[in-house]
């Protein structure tokens, strides 16, 4: 299938590893125009050497607990470069824990770093958006917006806030070309999945392969994702193929929601 994203540019935040990176790589080689968006500057130049076509992309180094900064940095690349068709939110997610015992700058932190950065990123691309009319946001939530996931409270919280955002902006925007769905991953082999095995093997007495085990079991597929699947479906919803899915949340979870 020819998904068409050769003359479009990619904006791909969290893009140096796991789900983000994945995209990233999935979106050059469909022959799109990648900007890489993450902190460290030497993984950013790391994930560039590894697209398809090296020369074609770019990065910016940009801090998402400063959604200011950030909304500056994208501002002025766009400003001396080209604006964006595609836009991914991608960013690390909350630290697990219980609800009750949260502290509130837990709430606040997750809230600036998901939802404020989501939403200044947004302001910046869109225009461009408009005059192509032709805009495809997509933003990396997690299953627990249809089923809250034991153990992760304030991710639980954040993560409605931002897809009920998601849907709103999707209603808002529709009518301009502009497309916003969320795609909702599953247990998926990255950083963040390796932490939460092995905080669940201290609180269970299990080892990590233990409790890696019975998270599998929880799955139909009986296996964790790879980050390749999320982002093939990223890629499809980039493309013009997808115009008129707008405003779901779609779970790539091997099944494992219950809900419908």
């Amino acid at each position: 299938m020819d998904l068409k994203l050769n003359n479009k540019y990619a904006l791909v935040c969290g893009s140096t590893a796991g789900i983000g990176k994945a995209t990233a790589i999935s979106l050059a080689a469909e022959g799109a125009k990648v900007t890489l968006v993450a902190r460290n500057e030497e993984k950013l130049k790391q994930t560039i050497s590894e697209l398809c076509n090296p020369e074609n992309h770019s990065y910016i180094v940009a801090d998402f607990s400063k959604p200011e900064e950030l909304e500056r940095k994208v501002s002025e690349f766009i400003s001396k470069h080209h604006g964006f068709h595609i836009l991914l939110n991608n960013t690390g997610g909350p630290a697990g824990g219980p609800i009750f015992s949260a502290k509130l700058e837990e709430f606040g932190n997750a809230f600036t770093q998901h939802l404020k950065c989501n939403h200044v990123l947004v302001q910046v691309v869109v225009p461009f958006m408009k005059e192509q009319n032709y805009g495809r946001i997509i933003n990396i939530i997690s299953t627990s917006v249809k089923q809250p996931l034991d153990g992760l409270g304030v991710s639980n919280t954040i993560r409605g806030a931002v897809a009920n955002w998601s849907k709103t902006l999707a209603n808002e925007l529709g009518q301009f070309g502009i497309t916003v769905n969320n795609v909702l991953p599953g247990a998926t082999e990255t950083e963040r999945l390796t932490d939460i095995i092995k905080n669940k093997s201290d609180k269970s007495g299990q080892t990590e392969e233990e409790a890696a085990d019975a998270m599998k079991n929880t799955v139909p597929a009986k296996r964790f994702a790879q980050p390749e699947e999320l982002a093939y479906a990223v890629t499809f919803l980039a493309s013009e193929k997808a115009g008129y899915i707008n405003g779901v949340n779609l779970p790539v979870d091997g099944g494992r929601t219950k809900s419908l």
